[in-house]
This record gives C-alpha cells, sequence and structure tokens, in this order.
C-alpha cells in the first residue's frame, strides 16, 4: 500500500470516529440533526410527490380491494410518471421504450410469471432460455462459439450489473483464496469504475486498490503496474466508464493482470450492447472483450442496450474452472441436495425468457440499426453541446456525453435542467453533468429540444444569483467539505426518506 493510500484510509477511519463521537454529545446531535433535517426536507417533497395527492397504505386492507381499484390507482401514478421517460427526457434508465416492444415484452413476461429456474425440471424452457442468452452474449463479446473445451467462454444470468460485478469479485476472491492462499484481497480499480466495484469490496472484505485517470479520461496503465501485489486477486477495465463513458486501455491493462497472474474484468454494463456494433458500423472502439487472451471475466448488462426488461444482466467467464467459484453447493442440508448458481435462489424466469425474446426479436440487424440511430443522435448533441458557450464536453465519449463548465456552476445548470423536465446525471471529482443517450432520445426532435433547453439554462445560470434548493448545494458541500462522512450522512437520510410510507 503506498503512503497516500495509508494516509487516506487512516484519516477515513478517523473522520468516521469523530463523526460517531460527536452524535454522542447532545446539543451537537441537535444542531446536526437540524442541519441534516433543512437539507433533506428540500429532497422529501421530490422523492414523496404522492403523499398528499393519494391514499396511503400503512397495513393491509380488511378485505381485500377490487381489482378494478388497484389497477386504477397504479394507472394514475403510471400516467403521471410515463411522459418523462417515454418523451425522452430521462439520461439512461428506459433503453427502448419502444410501445410495440413493450408489448411484445409484457406478453412473454405474462406467460412465464410462475416461472422459477431454480426449478428446472418444473420449467426446463427457461434453462434453455438462460443457457443462450449467455451463448448469445457470448458470442457477441468476442467469444468462439463452436468451442467445447474447458476453457470456453462460459457464464450466468444475473438479476443487474451490481449482481453481475459482485459475483465476479466473489469469484476471483475464492479462487485466489483456494489457489494462492490469499487472506487479504486487494482489488486494482480506475476511480471511474461503477460503485457497484466498491459495493462488492464493502460485502466480500476486498480491499480496493483505486488508480487515477489521464487527462483523457481512461485508466492510467503505469499506476496500476504499481498498485497490483502479491495480494491482488483482479484488475479492473470499463468499456465505457459510466461517468464519461470513455472505454479504459483494456488491451494494456488485461496484458498487465496476465502477466502478472491475477484476473481482469472487463465491465462492459454500459456497452456491451453498444460497442460490438458501433464497430461493425465503422466507429473508433478500442478491443475491449473476450478478443484479447488478458480478459478472464466480463459483465454485461442485457437489460440496458439489449432492449430486455429490467432485471437481467450477464456476467461471463474465461473457463468452466473459474466460473466454479462462483456457485454455491450445500451438500449436507437437510433440506435436500442443493445448488444456487448465484445470489438469488428463487428467480423471476419471466425476466429470463423476456430477455431471451428481446435478443431473438431484434437480431444482429435490429441491434445495428438501434446502434446507429443512437451514435448519430449522440454526435448532435455532442456537437451542440460543444458549441455552447461556457460548456465541454468531457474526453471524446460516444454515447455517454459528459459535459463541464468552467465560467459557471455545473450543478446550477443540473438544477435549470430539472426545472425543464430534464432527469440528468450529476458527477463529482471533477464537477460535471452527463446524460446518457437511448433510443429514446433518438425520437424526431428530442436531441433538439434537449440542446435548445441546455442553452437557455446556461443562459440563466449565468445571469441569476445562486439557489438555495436543489442539488448544487448538496453537490458543492460534497466537492468542498475534507469530511465524506456528512455527505455520507446525508445520503443514509435520503435513503431513509425513500422507505417512509
Amino acid at each position: 500500500m503506498s503512503l497516500r493510500q495509508r494516509v487516506d484510509t487512516t484519516w477515513k477511519r478517523v473522520e468516521k470516529r469523530a463523526l460517531h463521537v460527536a452524535r454522542k454529545i447532545p446539543f451537537v446531535k441537535a444542531k446536526m440533526d437540524a442541519e441534516y433535517d433543512k437539507l433533506v426536507g428540500g429532497m422529501r417533497h421530490g422523492l414523496k410527490p404522492y403523499h398528499d395527492k393519494e391514499e396511503r397504505h400503512h397495513g393491509l386492507p380488511k378485505e381485500g380491494r377490487a381489482r378494478e381499484h388497484v389497477l386504477a390507482e397504479m394507472s394514475r401514478l403510471a400516467k403521471h410518471e410515463s411522459p418523462k421517460a417515454d418523451e425522452g427526457f430521462v439520461s439512461g434508465a428506459v433503453y427502448h421504450g419502444d410501445p410495440e416492444h413493450t408489448k411484445f415484452l409484457v406478453d412473454v413476461f405474462a406467460m412465464h410469471v410462475h416461472g422459477n429456474p431454480l426449478h428446472s425440471d418444473v420449467w426446463p424452457s427457461l434453462t434453455k432460455y438462460e443457457a443462450e442468452i449467455i451463448q448469445m452474449t457470448a458470442t457477441m463479446l468476442g467469444a468462439d462459439p463452436s468451442d467445447t473445451s474447458n476453457d470456453r467462454v462460459v457464464g450466468a444470468v444475473t438479476s443487474g450489473g451490481s449482481e453481475s460485478i459482485l459475483l465476479a469479485m466473489k469469484t476471483y476472491r475464492d479462487r485466489a483464496r483456494m489457489e494462492r492462499g490469499i487472506r487479504s484481497p486487494e482489488l486494482v480499480m480506475p476511480v471511474t469504475a461503477h460503485v457497484a466495484f466498491d459495493k462488492a469490496c464493502h460485502y466480500l472484505g476486498i480491499t480496493p486498490r483505486k488508480i487515477p485517470v489521464g487527462a483523457d479520461l481512461r485508466a492510467d496503465v503505469k499506476a496500476a503496474r504499481s498498485a497490483i501485489g502479491r495480494n491482488t486477486i483482479a484488475v479492473v477495465g470499463s468499456a465505457p466508464g459510466f461517468p464519461h463513458g470513455i472505454v479504459d486501455p483494456i488491451e494494456e491493462l488485461s496484458e498487465l493482470a496476465r502477466s502478472r497472474g491475477c484476473g481482469f474484468h472487463t465491465d462492459a454494463c454500459l456497452g456491451g450492447f453498444i460497442l460490438p456494433w458501433a464497430r461493425r458500423l465503422g466507429y473508433d472502439v478500442p478491443a475491449f472483450d473476450f478478443s484479447l487472451p488478458g480478459v478472464t471475466s466480463m459483465s454485461c448488462d442485457t437489460h440496458k442496450f439489449g432492449y430486455a426488461p429490467k432485471g437481467t444482466s450477464v456476467v461471463l467467464y474465461r473457463g468452466v474452472e473459474l466460473r466454479r467459484y462462483q456457485f454455491h453447493t450445500a451438500p449436507d442440508w437437510p433440506g435436500g441436495l442443493y445448488a444456487s448458481p448465484t445470489v438469488a435462489g428463487s428467480r423471476p424466469g419471466a425476466l429470463s425468457a423476456a430477455c431471451w425474446a428481446a435478443m431473438l426479436s431484434l437480431g444482429e440487424e435490429g441491434y445495428l440499426a438501434a446502434t446507429k440511430r443512437i451514435l448519430e443522435t449522440a454526435t448532435t448533441i455532442k456537437q451542440g453541446i460543444a458549441a455552447i458557450p461556457g460548456l465541454r464536453v468531457m474526453g471524446d465519449p460516444l454515447f455517454v456525453i459528459a459535459f463541464a463548465s468552467d465560467s459557471f456552476d455545473v450543478y446550477r445548470l443540473l438544477d435549470a435542467m430539472s426545472k425543464r423536465g430534464w432527469s440528468l446525471n450529476g458527477l463529482q471529482r471533477p464537477s460535471c453533468v452527463h446524460i446518457c443517450v437511448t433510443l429514446r432520445h433518438a425520437q424526431p426532435g428530442v436531441a433538439e429540444r434537449f440542446l435548445t433547453d441546455l442553452r437557455e439554462s446556461a443562459d440563466a445560470v449565468r445571469s441569476s444569483p445562486p439557489a438555495k434548493d436543489g442539488m448544487a448545494p448538496i453537490y458543492g458541500m460534497a466537492s468542498s467539505l475534507p469530511f465524506s462522512g456528512v455527505v455520507s450522512e446525508i445520503l443514509l437520510r435520503y435513503l431513509d426518506v425513500i422507505y417512509e410510507a
């Protein structure tokens, strides 16, 4: 561990302890609570818009409600929320959204609503669907479909990118423990890697070793070389990274990992169903998949640009033996012989069926056409952002476009766009905002509307004083305070508010 890493770790420990002690002092706790409540109170209305408009249910009704009544209540809420996503006001989140495609998925879901892959003897169709989802995804990502050796690319269907990443890290941890005797596992990852890797490290007792990115926002290979040590279980690279949409130098990083005898994971949750087709369309896409011998695992979300419904992802491994470290078996349980491939036991087979149906219905031509529309729209948006005085695009992204300002507070711009109906992503370190372009933005007029609103928002920010509410004050505090624990407390209270009935 470097001196900087030791200092950072010690500082966080001291900070956490200091905040814990401070909260034990009554008048300090009261003051802190008042300040936190003031900040979180401003979020409550936005998070709970139905509190005063719809009946709230704090217990089961004595008698069941008529289905028509239940559907009517849900229809009112959906009618309020649907336009924002349907009309392209949201960054990412809804990746296809065409009504005919959605109806098709709903029909498939209804057909398999009781299906559970855990009971493969009852629903063998679901195991067929999942096996083929894995193989189709692997082939798209550089695997040889004719390979039947133990070194072939294999995988599992999961509930989403976070579970795919968690399982891959669990796999590397357990392999390192068994084959190398590592008891203090470490993971080398760029600071821009998805937060799911931090979550996996937190859950699994892995120490993250963060490396910086260069001026091009790509992981620093030299820093990775220095960070890899005897306890390193794997190195991570993103294709692309969530914050700025930039693909890390996967070829160099994976070769480095291979030369040092550890695994390499490409996180292609966001780009797995875009980058292969972008390359086919002639865009400059660096190598990132199993065509590189050093890549030993990948995560790829079918519920993003794979256009399946929310709740499916694929984790892939180079080799049957590696994947086995992911599985859990219980040969001595009184409940019978038990084997589970993922975190969940019972799983919604309807989601896997709908994923399989989406992939088959689109085919290569469907994904190519969708990618073409998205990338053309993204180019229009990139050029439009660059033409707005005071704004600059971060790096050279394909479809996740981050932009910053050296002239004004970009978080005030985020708030101004929110007031115009847009739901964009605020980023930090450095301060910027991004939009993830999907098929919803490729609809006629959406890109132009976005750029018009962005231009007007930038003008408004330049000509008006800072507001005291919105996200700007919170992001400003997060970037200026030396105590990250204060911001963590706000986030914890934010989660508390979400679960208020």
